[in-house]
């Protein structure tokens, strides 16, 4: 079996899973690591040859990115000859191409090798759905809005992201709102451009200005912060008046059910002369803090106070 891929934590749970489905199936089981940059002749077949009472073995091998020679050899000659009763995980990050004549011998199913990939985890969308999943499989939901704030507050790390998730699942019973995030991660969780755009949609004047200002003074950039915009009235203009089911327009419109639900909770209190405002001050608001205008700050404010107060500029 190949671990691939640079995503420690899937690994990780990926080899733990393996390891704990056989020992489901027989306690006995033998388990071995090795490391293939550090190898020693023999040592594979060794340790997956049958033992003198024929328990199954598990053997481990890290660092097949940086393998030796021998190591290699062996683990392709390996493949045309399984041991019976041995399972063999091959973890390789793909760090580098080395090892790639055993990759694609694996790929291609010889010596019944199968693969599990971990790719990174990069964009925001992925980090959400990763952090979806870690709730879901414990029978638990998060709101979205706290599912933002969460992938916000450790957007740099998808370990601590996990670990964060399963705090939550084992200290808080129901579901994960904003305000439990916020008790626990209030420190990490930096206002975000998509923070100033929900309050700024709920209709919330007076707050979307200071989370402007409290995002501004942490680093956010105008032109981003627009976008945020963009994407949620976008969102929003895609959903408005469909009675399909959010299942169904998700797949139609190839977004996330969550994103549909939010899309028409944010469509509250809007119709479609509103909506056409708001996309048209944002529209403004892009050219100018793009240098349209001299004063992109001035641009934010104000497209924020008519998406907020769904009235056109100078009403």
């Amino acid at each position: 079996m190949l671990v691939s891929g640079p995503e420690e934590i899937c690994a990780e749970r990926a080899i733990a899973g393996i390891r704990t489905y056989l020992r489901a199936e027989d306690p006995a089981l033998e388990v071995s690591d090795l490391r293939a940059d550090d190898y020693e002749s023999g040592s594979l077949l060794g340790l997956a040859s049958p033992s003198l009472f024929g328990e199954p073995r598990l053997l481990r091998i890290s660092g097949v990115e940086r393998c030796t020679d021998a190591f290699l050899a062996e683990a392709v000659a390996y493949l045309d000859h399984p041991q019976d009763g041995a399972t063999v995980v091959l973890r390789h990050t793909g760090a580098t191409v080395r090892g790639k004549k055993l990759l694609d011998a694996i790929r291609a199913g010889i010596g019944g090798g199968i693969e599990i990939a971990c790719p990174a985890i990069k964009r925001d969308d992925e980090k959400a759905d990763f952090a979806v999943g870690e709730f879901r499989a414990a029978g638990r939901r998060i709101v979205p809005q706290a599912l933002r704030a969460l992938v916000s507050a450790f957007s740099d790390d998808i370990t601590e992201l996990a670990a964060a998730c399963q705090q939550l699942i084992g200290d808080v019973e129901g579901d994960v709102t904003p305000d439990i995030v916020e008790r626990y991660y209030g420190g990490r969780v930096e206002v975000s451009a998509f923070v100033v755009a929900d309050t700024a949609i709920a209709g919330r004047l007076g707050d979307a200005l200071v989370a402007l200002r409290h995002a501004l003074s942490s680093g956010a950039d105008p032109v981003p912060m627009v976008a945020a915009f963009a994407m949620k009235l976008r969102s929003m203009a895609r959903v408005a008046g469909s009675r399909e089911s959010n299942a169904a327009l998700a797949s139609r419109l190839g977004m996330k059910d969550w994103q549909v639900d939010r899309a028409r909770r944010d469509l509250t209190g809007w119709n479609e002369r509103t909506l056409g405002m708001a996309i048209q001050a944002t529209a403004r608001a892009d050219a100018d803090v793009k240098g349209a205008a001299r004063d992109p700050i001035f641009a934010l404010e104000r497209m924020i106070t008519v998406i907020a107060t769904r009235a056109p500029y100078g009403g």
